[in-house]
């Protein structure tokens, strides 16, 4: 009994000190409405909260080097305040030609050489280690750590491995259902709190380090990170096996800042769309004349099979000349300025020097040319990383872009590998589309070649890419960076009676909402992924989809219910476009034209369901009308259906 008075009175004791030395301050968005509350004791802790409604309490980061902690028992040498207010134009404009970068910024140097640098944002929050150390370092941990209510709902893409090309489905469930110990999320990832709030956590500026993966704390979630690769054995043409890891996530420089950690915080779930974090806490681009990237619309021969039937082919169709020499023609007709050549265009896929004889890629390109369609060659990472030469001798064949695909893994040596093509793209004058990838983390931004990354569960999936999974992508996926999903499909279906095999490929979900999807969807590169031959044959769709932007001026959502509905309207020049989208629930909605210009008639071309587009997907309405500023427009949305319009 003595001996449990004397630990109990050591311990009241402890927490009197912890408490005194306990160092207490305050950071708000420039708005007031946000706010992070700092407690600096044994930890940085730090605590969100919303219109004074705590969402997030003593959250902390450590940043774990091989014989020291730093943020454990740290001690505060000095802090500074600053406020940026500023515009910043992206050079690839996927929301908007201008952002608006206002934060309030504290930078909190501890003794040891580190600082830990936090903004708030009017719509978000972010922090990152610096340090400033000589030489090299070992990072063997970081240690992010978010606390939530039991009660939270977190949308997640769980992975039993590092080794994932993102595109798992979505599942949804409660934190305390989330019970498999192994089971890791890759980011971003999408909370709902208890006060109604939601939070959007990725990350930005990831070079020279691994990407983040989340799994299950005690009391909420917390960081995971793949070990640093050492060895490598053979596993095929497009892939290796991890032999040998490390002990540390990362070897670097010891002199840098690290990526930064962010959680957008949406009272209203548009502000999710809408968000453009990874833009503002990303590197600066660095291409000193960047005049020659060109995104746009791609024609795409893979997921039809190269197929082209009908009275116009008098030739064998299949990965051969004439077919390709057919889809130039198409896109030529549609002004679509790309056609990718997937896998068979090169007789090997070890070897990118030697095209497949069949094809005749030179004569190919020298067609493209006469008829203003340029060619996108598919490639393997692993035949990229030993053949790094090829991005010049691509560029003097007259090619403009690549597509590097199966990467599937996160670590710090592939993220490396992203910097190393890029780079070496950039020198060339090549533009790049990464699939089989991670998420966009803002690389992107420092080499604005990056037009596009897969990391997604789309239409390549066939009867496993649903609307119901795909409601979520604007706000999660897509909404942190471009997103490669090839849209375009002209044979829809209800998911009840989906049958699909290429090369008469299909999808789930209504033929408007897959035209919705081009206007919604974000991507430098978008794909239009069906046959030319039911393209010419739904040519009213094809214009209309051809006619939409791969970049805009200025994006306003109009309507936004996580896992339920999207409405957005996009800005470029003077036209505007709309998309909407659901699930696998009907909708009907009223939207709002305020956001035209007063004193003008405009002309509203839409797509809409047809009447029987529940249960037969193919249904469709072609119609047309005069608006104006201010008039409120019904629409109706078939279960995994859609509405698309061009105002102008």
């Amino acid at each position: 009994m003595f001996l449990l008075k004397k630990i109990t009175l050591f311990l009241f004791y402890f927490a009197i000190v912890l408490h005194v030395n306990a160092q207490t301050l305050e950071l708000s968005s420039p708005n007031k409405k946000l706010n992070i509350s700092f407690n600096i004791a044994d930890k940085i802790y730090y605590t969100v909260s919303a219109d004074s409604k705590v969402l997030l309490k003593d959250n902390f980061m450590l940043l774990n080097l091989k014989d020291e902690v730093l943020g454990l028992k740290p001690k505060l040498l000095n802090k500074k305040y600053s406020t940026v207010n500023e515009k910043l134009k992206p050079i690839i404009a996927l929301k908007y030609s201008e952002v608006n970068n206002h934060y309030s910024n504290l930078l909190l140097h501890f003794k040891g050489n580190y600082a830990v640098e936090f903004r708030a944002y009017d719509d978000g929050i972010a922090y990152r280690f610096i340090l400033d150390r000589k030489g090299d370092i070992e990072i063997f941990n970081e240690e992010f750590l978010v606390n939530l209510s039991e009660n939270s709902l977190l949308h997640l893409q769980q992975t039993h491995s590092f080794k994932t090309a993102y595109e798992e489905p979505y599942t949804h469930l409660k934190l305390n259902e989330w019970k498999e110990v192994n089971q890791m999320a890759v980011l971003p990832a999408l909370i709902e709190t208890t006060h109604s709030y939601k939070v959007l956590i990725s990350e930005s500026d990831v070079l020279d380090y691994p990407a983040m993966f989340l799994k299950k704390s005690v009391n909420g979630i917390q960081s995971v990170f793949p070990k640093q690769p050492l060895q490598f054995g053979d596993d095929g043409d497009r892939s290796v096996k991890i032999l040998k890891e490390a002990n540390y996530i990362a070897k670097t420089k010891g002199k840098r800042s690290f990526p930064w950690r962010y959680l957008v915080i949406a009272k209203e779930d548009k502000q999710l769309i809408e968000n453009t974090m990874t833009f503002k806490l990303s590197s600066p681009n660095v291409i000193e004349n960047p005049s020659w990237i060109s995104p746009g619309q791609v024609s795409w021969e893979w997921w039809n099979d190269a197929s082209p039937y009908g009275e116009d082919v008098n030739f064998v169709s299949g990965y051969n000349l004439d077919t390709y020499k057919y889809y130039i023609d198409f896109a030529s007709k549609f002004r679509i300025p790309y056609i990718i050549m997937d896998e068979g265009w090169a007789q090997s896929t070890r070897d990118p020097y030697t095209p497949n004889p069949k094809v005749d890629l030179h004569e190919l390109v020298r067609y493209g040319k006469t008829k203003n369609v340029d060619i996108i060659l598919w490639l393997t990472w692993l035949t990229v990383d030993k053949n790094m030469a090829l991005f010049k001798t691509f560029n003097e064949w007259g090619i403009k872009g690549v597509k590097i695909d199966f990467m599937d893994r996160s670590d710090q040596w592939m993220v490396n590998f992203y910097e190393r093509v890029a780079k070496e793209a950039a020198k060339h004058k090549l533009f790049v589309d990464f699939h089989g990838s991670f998420k966009p983390a803002g690389l992107e931004y420092k080499y604005p070649n990056v037009l596009s990354y897969e990391g997604v569960r789309g239409m390549e999936q066939m009867g496993g890419c649903t609307p119901e999974n795909s409601i979520y992508l604007p706000f999660i996926r897509n909404a942190i960076g471009p997103m490669d999903y090839t849209p375009g499909a002209m044979i829809s279906m209800q998911p009840e009676v989906y049958r699909s095999e290429r090369p008469n490929s299909a999808s789930i979900g209504t033929r408007a909402y897959q035209m919705a999807l081009f206007v919604i969807f974000e991507s430098g590169l978008q794909m239009l992924a069906d046959n030319p031959t039911l393209y010419y044959r739904n040519e009213d769709c094809t214009k209309f989809i051809t006619s939409v932007p791969t970049t805009w001026d200025d994006t306003k959502v109009l309507k936004a219910k996580v896992g339920e509905i999207v409405v957005v309207a996009k800005r470029k020049g003077e036209k505007w476009f709309i998309g909407g989208m659901t699930g696998n629930e009907g909708r009907d909605v009223e939207i709002d034209l305020g956001f035209l210009k007063a004193g003008k008639e405009y002309q509203m071309t839409y797509f809409e369901d047809g009447v029987n587009a529940g249960r037969q997907a193919m249904d469709y309405r072609k119609k047309s009308k005069g608006v104006k500023v201010g008039e409120r427009i019904q629409i109706k949305m078939a279960r995994n259906g859609g509405w698309a319009a061009v105002i102008e």
